[in-house]
């Protein structure tokens, strides 16, 4: 099943992360999303700031339907996202289902 038509499970603390092998599998699933401190980090660009916000306000909808949000900063027309589960303080598939549904609509 594709990520993007998964949906995404609370997790509790005393959850295990992913292991870096099962991370690294998922990772090969959303392009252009890298590991950075054990957090998935990517970078979008878009033409101009409205355009920004309206990607931004439609993964506003997408996080709170997955009850999953991921961290952000927004540059004008840039927006680079961290995400990962705080819960377990690391890694889990939520992270790259949200990250999948990221992309879908970039």
């Amino acid at each position: 099943m594709y990520l993007t038509q998964k949906k995404c499970v609370p997790c509790e603390a005393g959850t295990p992360p992913l292991r870096d092998e099962e991370a690294n599998e998922l990772l090969n699933q959303i392009p252009g999303w890298i590991l950075k401190d054990g957090h998935l980090f990517k970078k979008f660009k878009f033409k101009d700031f409205k355009e920004t916000m309206r990607f931004l306000n439609s993964v506003a909808d997408i996080a709170e339907s997955e009850e999953h949000h991921p961290d952000f900063c927004v540059h004008y027309s840039k927006v680079e996202f961290e995400i990962w589960t705080h819960a377990i303080s690391g890694l889990s598939e939520n992270d790259f289902i949200l990250a999948a549904k990221i992309d879908k609509i970039a």
